[in-house]
């Protein structure tokens, strides 16, 4: 077994460790990179980017097939599985390229291939090849989907939102466990490409809207075309043949048992701590055998590891998980010096239809006596135009001094209007200050306008 002495070892090479790689050669670190499994981020491989190319391609069948209201009329809509499923891998390996690329080109002493274990607070075991001694280390292992126990029973035919993407053609049947992020972009898309797909929520809680407002418009306008079933519980899974059978139940309703092709898992994503031997360390855990870790600064305890990305279990989006990372590596090059780091408004988008979002502070957040004022895009010029009519977007602020504090929103576009809202956020402007801004006609943006409107006249 070889030794090799860094200042800083850094184990996962996805978004948070690369991000943290790149703050800890900035402070002038010796690094090494340690990675198990491919290279690749989550977002490039199994996340953002691949679920985006299918939800293009189910957007693409859903507007061909909703044409007659605007009096074209398309004729017989043929989806291709195979070929959605070829331009998905395709273009998803072109992404994960470029981070290869950017691994490929790194120096080979800086980059360690092996599942990487704790033997003590600054020295790991690599693969059983080799043995690395560090100032401080970065934890930056990411998450993986959820599988529950009961299952495993069905082998290949549970799956998770990584296995989509392998597919080679799109399959007969599929059962959505969760109504998260996950499961309202997939199960969405693959309804919309002619797969009959039923979705199954066992709390009343989509997309994590919080909102109540928001959340029952939302509600309202994804059942009228996905088969969205809240507070379901599952009875009972078995596998019959090539198929699954479930037997689930609504409150108040009988018993239904069904067969599908698939039975898709987004229901959560576990933290990958498993086999690090964070018990070598002195690092404090929690009940559930996590780490317990500054939030500002990521250190763990008072010891020389940090944690980002996702496995922190706080945020899993990219952005966030950059920033970690950022944070993460800058102090454990500068370790035992240590700083908190500066955060950005917090940003959620869900690329559903119609879109959620949320910036600043959530609904369930708000101080008692908020200011909230409303939008409904039922009557909105621009998404009557376009037919995207549907959505409801409420924005608040602090009374008295009229600072914009957040916002939740379901609608059309308001992957563009979220992003103009945390940068106000982000500049704590007033709502106010907010109106002043230009407004061009006819946009969807004027429904912000409509909403501000409306805060500004609570606000008196």
């Amino acid at each position: 077994m070889k030794t090799l002495e860094v200042d800083v070892a850094i184990i996962g090479a996805g978004t948070a460790g690369l991000s943290a790689r790149k703050a800890a050669l900035k402070q002038g670190a010796r690094c090494v990179l340690i990675e198990e499994g491919p290279h690749g981020t989550t977002c490039a491989r199994v996340g953002c980017m691949p679920s985006k190319l299918l939800i293009a391609a189910a957007d693409a069948a859903h507007h061909a097939n909703h044409a007659s209201p605007f009096g074209v009329h398309v004729g017989h809509v043929r989806i291709d599985g195979r070929a959605v499923m070829d331009r998905v891998r395709s273009e998803r390996d072109r992404f994960v390229s470029f981070v290869l690329h950017d691994v490929e080109h790194m120096p080979e002493e800086e980059k360690l291939c092996g599942r990487a274990r704790f033997l003590s607070d600054t020295e790991l075991d690599v693969g059983g090849h080799t043995r690395v001694k560090a100032r401080s280390v970065v934890i930056a292992t990411g998450t993986r989907p959820n599988v529950p126990e009961q299952y495993r029973a069905l082998g290949d035919r549970a799956i998770v939102n990584d296995d989509v993407f392998e597919w080679t053609d799109l399959p007969e049947s599929v059962l959505v466990i969760g109504a998260g992020v996950i499961g309202l972009e997939l199960g969405q898309a693959l309804s919309r490409l002619g797969v009959r797909t039923r979705i199954l929520q066992r709390s009343q809680h989509v997309g994590g809207l919080r909102d109540p407002l928001v959340y029952r418009n939302a509600v309202a306008a994804f059942r009228k075309e996905l088969d969205l079933c809240l507070e379901a519980a599952i009875l009972g899974v078995r596998r019959v043949g090539q198929e699954t059978e479930i037997r689930y139940q609504i409150p108040g309703e009988a018993e239904v048992v069904e067969r599908f092709e698939y039975v898709l898992l987004a229901a959560g994503r576990t933290p990958n701590l498993d086999d690090l031997g964070l018990e070598n360390t002195s690092a404090p855990l929690d009940e559930r055998g996590r780490p317990i870790y500054d939030a500002g600064t990521l250190q763990i305890g008072d010891t020389p590891i940090f944690i980002a990305g996702d496995v922190n279990g706080v945020l899993p989006l990219l952005h966030e998980a950059a920033d970690d990372g950022r944070i993460a590596g800058r102090n454990a090059a500068s370790f035992p010096e240590v700083e908190a780091g500066e955060r950005r408004a917090p940003i959620s988008i869900v690329f559903s239809d119609p879109q959620l979002a949320a910036v600043g502070l959530r609904f369930n957040e708000l101080p008692a006596d908020a200011a909230i004022g409303e939008v409904d895009f039922a009557n909105q010029g621009r998404s009557r135009i376009i037919l995207k009519n549907h959505g409801k977007l409420r924005v608040y602020a602090e009374r008295g001094s009229g600072v914009f504090l957040g916002a939740e929103m379901a609608g059309p576009a308001m992957e563009h209007i979220a992003h103009l809202l945390a940068w106000c956020v982000q500049q704590k402007l007033t709502v106010d200050q907010m109106l002043a801004m230009p407004f061009y006609h006819p946009v969807v943006e004027e429904g912000l306008r409509t909403a501000l409107q409306h805060l500004a006249r609570e606000l008196g």
